[in-house]
């Protein structure tokens, strides 16, 4: 085996791991601190203050990892675009909210202009500058070389914006507990990584450097972290998962790997919704679904693994699929 195809996770895990202590403080001292809700889980007003923005450390490491291969690996091009024009909402979101005090951000149309800017842009350099077309591998099928391929046609397009937006959205509501966001898509960044080396994928540079930043974030995003990733962190970890996924032909594997994504973006929009439809009753004790099992007396550690354990064992499945 070559494990120089493996070396970005190393380089990216080392930039990840020397940057995170030095922009902790830098982040403390512009006084960068999470605002904390009033109508979140009251365990989690001890949180306020504890440094957001993490997320840029995220950036820094796959941007300048990526930069080193981009040059021999054309196709990381719109993985990267997509990782870091959402990063870049987040990014606004997070200054607004940290900076202006406003703890709801950019507002929602705000946002989903942005988001919509960035998937029309990478939609367009996918249809018009890449040889992936419409088409999209089955799981259980007989995989890349013998499985069957779902030709979306017509309404590529479209599906390409559903499954973008929901998969970025997934990956903002999934961020709400210590270290959640980074292990969830540790898992699938890794799953990524070896389907991507395994077709030989050029690829595989960004999906290994998102593994090791991810890596050395989980460090200082554990319990009890240290730093938060903010949206700066879970929109462009969201716009990777996306891109990589189209890249690959495997949008349909999101609804595999991504799981934890879906249940949290689901949760919230039965609980809006049955929230107005009934007169304000409410499905889950609060939304998204990781805080309904806090409120139930799940320790927050619990949560985590519990989740990270399933996304473990879904990347498997979707590994039995390939």
């Amino acid at each position: 085996m070559n494990y120089n195809i493996l070396l970005p996770v190393l380089i990216s895990f080392g930039i990840s791991i020397i940057l995170s202590p030095i922009m902790i403080p830098f982040l403390k001292k512009l006084k960068f601190g999470q605002f904390v809700r009033d109508d979140g889980p009251e365990s989690h007003l001890k949180k306020s203050g504890t440094p957001t923005m993490g997320g840029i450390i995220i950036l820094l490491s796959i941007v300048l990892t990526s930069l080193l291969y981009i040059k021999d690996y054309k196709e990381m091009i719109p993985v990267l675009f997509s990782t870091v024009g959402f990063g870049i909402i987040g990014f606004l979101d997070d200054y607004i909210k940290v900076v202006m005090k406003r703890s709801l951000g950019l507002r929602a149309w705000q946002k989903l202009v942005g988001q919509i800017l960035v998937t029309a842009v990478f939609g367009y350099y996918l249809v018009n500058y890449t040889d992936v077309g419409t088409t999209m591998l089955i799981p259980f099928t007989g995989g890349f070389d013998n499985g069957m391929y779902l030709d979306a046609s017509f309404l590529f397009v479209p599906l390409l914006f559903v499954v973008i937006l929901g998969t970025v959205n997934g990956a903002n509501f999934t961020d709400g507990l210590d270290g959640l966001a980074t292990s969830v898509t540790l898992l699938i960044a890794t799953f990524f990584s070896v389907v991507a080396i395994g077709m030989q994928s050029g690829v595989s540079p960004i999906t290994c450097a998102v593994a090791g930043s991810l890596l050395g974030f989980l460090v200082f995003n554990m319990y009890p972290a240290r730093v938060f990733m903010g949206d700066t962190g879970s929109l462009a970890l969201g716009g990777f998962v996306a891109g990589t996924a189209y890249m690959l032909k495997m949008p349909l594997f999101i609804l595999i790997v991504g799981l934890i994504y879906l249940v949290e973006v689901i949760s919230v929009m039965l609980q809006v919704g049955y929230f107005k439809i009934s007169g304000g009753k409410r499905i889950f004790k609060m939304a998204p679904i990781h805080h309904h099992f806090e409120l139930c007396g799940w320790p927050e550690t619990r949560v985590v693994a519990v989740f990270a354990i399933v996304t473990a064992v879904l990347c498997i499945v979707a590994l039995m699929g390939l």
